[in-house]
């Protein structure tokens, strides 16, 4: 699975880490694990794709929406779930992947409009979630960064829905820096539809259009644009499912990771 760098700093217990709320035809989704930055734990998966599932299902539902609480929208991967457990790595990471995978799809598939609501920080595999919506509303404190190659991993999975949205120099930049971007760039390389200063307003405007919409015209019109992204899951998930897990269970990644969390360089920083 695509990571950046978080670590959990709390117990939370039993509260969830996705809230699942329905309104005037919009299902919002949010993103609600300040402790570890809204990573990307399986617990934040399986009930992101369970919140998925009840939109799907909802036919008062018109459209979704993807937001989230705290200054981070998404700070890829929980580092510290990944690398705690005594299992096999390599085998913990190939489920991770494969989790992360199902839950992109998901969104790429869902028969209605998901818009993605940041004014936070994006970082690994939170790109990837952004790549996924449909439409990408993004505040003035919003950054964004594709920080894997920094952590000796690469941006495997999340590749499928952000290669897509970007312009292609662009994408060359900064999957292979990782240096840090903002809301502005972002729009202008195709990541964000929308910059705004008021992100949740301009939400607001979208979802007013959406509803004009038939649910028939809305499913169809999302499968004519998300086509060739689908095809690329067909295409190549597995391989980049495998180069994922591999690049997890790697020495180099150990030592990316290791020394994010005990606060150092990697021994390949300068």
């Amino acid at each position: 699975m695509d990571a950046e760098n978080t670590e959990n700093t709390e117990n939370t217990g039993n509260a969830p880490y996705v809230r699942y709320e329905v309104g005037e035809g919009a299902a919002t989704l949010t993103l609600d694990s300040p402790h570890n930055r809204n990573a990307i734990s399986s617990k934040l998966l399986r009930e992101l794709h369970e919140g998925l599932r009840s939109a799907a299902a909802d036919k008062d539902v018109r459209v979704v929406v993807l937001t989230h609480t705290g200054n981070t929208f998404c700070a890829g991967a929980d580092l510290s779930e990944a690398s705690s457990s005594d299992d096999d790595p390599p085998e913990l990471a190939r489920q991770r992947t494969h989790q992360m995978t199902e839950m992109l799809r998901a969104v790429v598939e869902l028969p209605k409009p998901v818009i993605a609501c940041l004014n936070g920080h994006v970082r690994a595999g939170g790109m990837g979630l952004v790549g996924a919506c449909d439409v990408a509303v993004a505040g003035a404190d919003s950054t964004f960064a594709l920080t894997e190659v920094r952590l000796g991993l690469a941006a495997s999975i999340i590749s499928l829905t952000v290669l897509p949205r970007l312009d292609a120099r662009a994408a060359s930049r900064y999957f292979l820096t990782g240096e840090k971007f903002g809301y502005r760039i972002a729009e202008d390389i195709g990541l964000v539809t929308v910059g705004s200063e008021d992100p949740a307003e301009t939400v607001d405007e979208l979802v007013d259009q959406f509803m004009q919409a038939s649910p028939q015209g809305l499913a169809e019109s999302k499968a004519l644009t998300t086509r060739a992204v689908l095809e690329g899951f067909e295409r190549y998930a597995a391989d980049l499912e495998a180069q994922s897990a591999q690049l997890f269970g790697s020495d180099e990644a150990r030592e990316g990771m290791m020394a994010f969390l005990q606060k150092r360089r990697p021994s390949w920083a300068p």
